[in-house]
């Protein structure tokens, strides 16, 4: 029934998503809404807030691990103009669709000034129509982990391209300590992570989506070249069966059990796989590049998250107080010592202790620089699920990669109007 609710219905981009963008007033006690805390520190941060502002505190509503399941939680409380949740943690390609159908509060920017010391690209995933409806906490950039012990026993520098990698594996796999250990993955089932790693394929072949135009351009040489990429790994064995069921966590212990040479995630799971807690079983055998495209450097789907206020809470002024707390270059830095998760504030990515801490900085700055957005749309639950759809039945083998492209640029084309 809540995806239900999350596919159909709603305003469409003829409302306007106009907001007062006045004052936030009232002060006191809010709700965060929020996916799973998968990263443990989530805890931390909002303990910080709370003992500063023992009359103002934050409550934690911890939502799915799955980020479809979190959305169709918030748009029903939403429909139901509930003031259940007050701050929520959006992903960056719901902004349009929660603005839209005014569902979020449109933010006077006056009111946090530190937007220009973030990176640009990430301001720009909070706003609709030019307005500010949102405020980015962490960015994300796809990343390429990869098992440097293996790699450098095979005496080969980590891929640039897919067939660099393809090519990698089986030289590592005709090693001893390489023969048990699966060459790739990301994240394949059908859901938000798999519009991401689609996208990838196909931007990384030099396709798009979506234009630059707003128009759906997904049926081309380019894109077909990049999702058979993905249906050839698949039947070759390159990518391991069971990943046609991994999202983010279960690619994540994949790797960290050692059963994976490359795999695709996000900067998060930098920090876990780095543990000498015992849970993480190639602690310093590992290293992190670029992601790689077909014919050179890929192309990332940029990521991240944008705190809004739920246009039907209360103490909106507490929750934009807790805002730009929480997205403060002091508590940013916290999290990313803590998480590995990628911070929004420019000056973070040249921090000389952090890139110490977190090599991987470098290359993940400028995964976000260019890295490309998923479409802007307000419809953007049956865009995603389109996507899916058509994505999971090629790596599945139900329909052809060609035939996957052709019916989702003809539904694309229905969904996505200007």
């Amino acid at each position: 029934m809540l995806l239900a609710s999350a596919c159909g219905g709603g305003n469409d981009e003829s409302s306007g998503g106009t907001s007062t963008g006045g004052a936030l007033e009232g002060r006191g006690p809010i709700n965060f809404a929020t996916g799973k805390d998968t990263s443990g520190n989530l805890t931390n941060q909002v303990a910080a807030w709370n003992s500063q502002h023992p009359d103002e505190k934050v409550t934690v509503s911890e939502l799915p691990e799955s980020a479809d399941q979190q959305r169709a939680q918030m748009i029903s409380n939403a429909q139901n103009k509930s003031d259940a949740f007050s701050v929520l943690n959006l992903d960056v390609v719901w902004t349009a669709e929660f603005a839209a159908n005014r569902w979020v509060t449109e933010l006077p920017p006056d009111q946090f000034p530190d937007l220009g010391k973030l990176l640009p690209s990430t301001v720009d995933t909070a706003k609709y129509r030019d307005k500010l409806y949102g405020i980015p906490v962490t960015s994300d950039g796809g990343l390429l982990y990869y098992r440097k012990d293996l790699l450098d026993k095979a005496g080969l520098q980590p891929p640039k391209t897919w067939e660099e990698m393809v090519t990698a594996c089986a030289k590592v796999k005709a090693l001893p300590e390489g023969k048990n250990v699966g060459c790739y993955s990301g994240q394949f089932e059908k859901y938000e992570g798999l519009t991401v790693n689609f996208s990838e394929a196909v931007n990384g072949a030099g396709g798009v989506v979506v234009g630059d135009d707003g128009k759906p351009n997904v049926d081309t040489p380019e894109a077909l070249a990049g999702l058979t990429a993905l249906t050839e790994g698949f039947k070759t064995g390159f990518i391991p069966k069971a990943a046609i069921t991994y999202k983010e966590e279960e690619g994540r212990r994949a790797f960290q059990e050692g059963n994976l040479l490359f795999h695709r995630n996000w900067p998060y799971v930098y920090a876990k796989a780095q543990a000498t807690d015992g849970s993480s079983k190639i602690a310093g055998k590992f290293a992190v590049a670029p992601l790689p495209g077909q014919t050179g450097a890929g192309v990332s789907t940029l990521g991240g998250h944008n705190y809004a206020i739920s246009e039907f809470a209360k103490n909106k002024a507490t929750a934009a107080d807790f805002m730009k707390f929480m997205s403060s270059e002091e508590r940013q830095k916290a999290n990313i010592e803590k998480t590995s998760q990628a911070p929004t504030w420019a000056s973070l990515y040249d921090d000389p202790t952090l890139n110490k801490q977190f090599p991987y900085l470098a290359p993940l700055k400028a995964s976000i620089e260019g890295a490309k957005s998923r479409p802007k749309v307000v419809k953007y639950g049956d865009v995603t699920t389109a996507i899916q759809e058509a994505a999971y039945g090629a790596l599945t083998g139900t329909m052809t990669p060609k035939d996957a492209l052709a019916g989702l640029q003809t539904k694309l084309s229905s969904l996505i109007t200007q």
